[in-house]
């Protein structure tokens, strides 16, 4: 299953770091990722193949919204077709 990752707040040290050792320790690889900042804002998207990992989506999405109030950040994980089905035109 491919996930949908989103972090979103102000810039700050650590930030990709963080996000990417959660996924690495839960075996979640990440296949793209697209990344910004402006204005001091942080911008980043990625996708995630979730196949070979044990965590459940709801887990996952307990992480790293906790992690992401911890460190002033809004932090999300959407399964993919949910993703695509919000922000369909």
């Amino acid at each position: 299953m491919k996930v949908v990752v989103t972090i979103v707040g102000q810039d700050r040290v650590g930030i990709i770091a963080t996000v990417s050792r959660i996924l690495a320790e839960n075996n979640i690889n990440i296949l793209k990722i697209n990344q910004t900042i402006l204005d001091g804002f942080f911008n980043m998207v990625m996708i995630a193949d979730m196949t070979e990992s044990k965590v459940q989506l709801a887990t996952l999405q307990q992480v790293l919204g906790e992690t992401g109030n911890q460190m002033g950040l809004q932090m999300k994980a959407q399964h993919e077709d949910i993703f695509r089905s919000m922000h369909r035109i």
